[in-house]
């Protein structure tokens, strides 16, 4: 075999990043996680911020904290420590709520924006799209009268589109810029979906053209199970922004008990209820470990690992379906097989997670600041010996 675990080794040596995975908690380095693409591991920030918050500032300061330790202002300054990830400015981002609900949100805006919107509206998506964006695209359509489009071919009467910056099994990125100015050319808005992508690659949205997106911090931005996800919209669309879901948080003088709902400001606007503090607590420590470690060096790694492991896979006659092309590839590999779920049990059994997604797809995600380059050499051999030795 010409690559061998020694490769990996000295790939680890090398690594400029090697020393974060000790900001993480691992109770047991036996353990081969390669999830993090569903759930990013726990910074040690994390846990003593949180113990911070729940035994100082809740225990002990009780209803003062939403001043005393800003509470009430963390969606937004928690969106202003993401925003240089996207390549996007400070009052730009809000981080709050779910994935799901943010989709919502935004496709709702997107409709009011679209420079030709139809009566009733059309909502487009591509048929592989993750199941929550099209859900919600058919529940917005649903609610205002309209329809889905599915599939991009044909952008004709299309008003918005949803659409994944980076596909959820194969780890393909779309060409934003291209995509975004023709569905614009089409009289059309996109609002992507940067859940595979944030914290992975690199971003620029304002060069990409984008400017609607939403996308959750629990995958390699390490926030947390549930964390909650974030909103971005570019700052000369704040003033005819209005989003579906009004709530006090969204009010210009929330504590202005009688007052008829007046947007606040900027970002700001896209919340509504009282926000999960401790959820807040969680995503800002992993985003600012991410924005410590910088987000340059981390795609690199990523392309780095992704690409170590597609050579690899092909090495020893394992199929994926995953780009080549660094400058089309995500943050995880997908390997195929028709055994997939049996493979995926014997693998835990061996203490090496990763995860599947049907019906034959197991993906390896490689998230930069904790997968080290033994750990997708001896995972992909690992599966490469227990796929030759199967039997159908």
């Amino acid at each position: 075999m010409t690559i061998d675990r020694h490769d990996a080794e000295r790939l680890d040596t090398r690594d400029p990043l090697a020393q974060w995975r000790h900001e993480f908690v691992i109770p047991d380095p036996a353990l081969i996680y390669l999830d993090g693409n569903s759930l990013g591991m726990t910074p040690k920030r994390t846990v003593a911020a949180l113990r911070t918050a729940v035994e100082q500032e809740w225990a002990g300061d009780l209803i003062t904290s939403w001043w005393e330790h800003d509470w009430l202002d963390l969606p937004l300054s928690v969106g202003d420590l993401l925003s240089p990830l996207l390549g996007m400015g400070s009052g730009e981002v809000a981080v709050h709520d779910s994935t799901t609900v943010g989709i919502f949100q935004l496709i709702n805006v997107a409709l009011d924006l679209a420079p030709e919107r139809s009566a009733p509206p059309v909502i487009a998506f591509e048929p592989s799209e993750f199941p929550t964006d099209r859900y919600a695209a058919e529940g917005v359509a649903r609610l205002r009268g309209g329809s889905v489009s599915v599939g991009l071919g044909d952008l004709t009467g299309v008003d918005v589109i949803i659409r994944s910056m980076v596909d959820y099994r194969t780890a393909e990125i779309a060409d934003v810029a291209a995509e975004t100015e023709r569905a614009r050319s089409a009289g059309a808005v996109t609002v992507w979906d940067l859940s595979h992508a944030v914290g992975v690659l690199d971003l620029d949205l304002p060069a990409l053209g984008v400017e609607l997106a939403v996308g959750c911090t629990y995958k390699f931005l390490n926030g947390g199970p549930g964390a909650p996800a974030f909103t971005a919209i570019a700052a000369h669309l704040h003033d005819r922004v209005t989003q579906p879901i009004w709530g006090w948080f969204g009010q210009t003088d929330q504590f202005a008990m009688d007052n008829p709902f007046e947007p606040r400001p900027g970002i700001g606007r896209l919340l509504h209820g009282t926000p999960g503090v401790l959820g807040l607590v969680g995503a800002r420590e992993g985003i600012s470990l991410s924005a410590a470690a910088g987000i340059g060096a981390i795609a690199a790694k990523s392309r780095q690992l992704t690409r170590f492991g597609i050579e690899l896979a092909d090495e020893i006659g394992l199929a994926t379906n995953t780009p080549r092309d660094d400058r089309r590839r995500g943050g995880h590999v997908s390997i195929l097989h028709p055994d997939a779920t049996r493979l995926q049990a014997e693998l835990a059994a061996r203490k090496v997670i990763v995860d599947k997604r049907e019906p034959d797809v197991l993906r390896l995600g490689m998230s930069p600041l904790t997968t080290r380059f033994t750990d997708v050499f001896d995972a992909l051999t690992l599966l490469a010996d227990l796929a030759a030795h199967h039997t159908f």
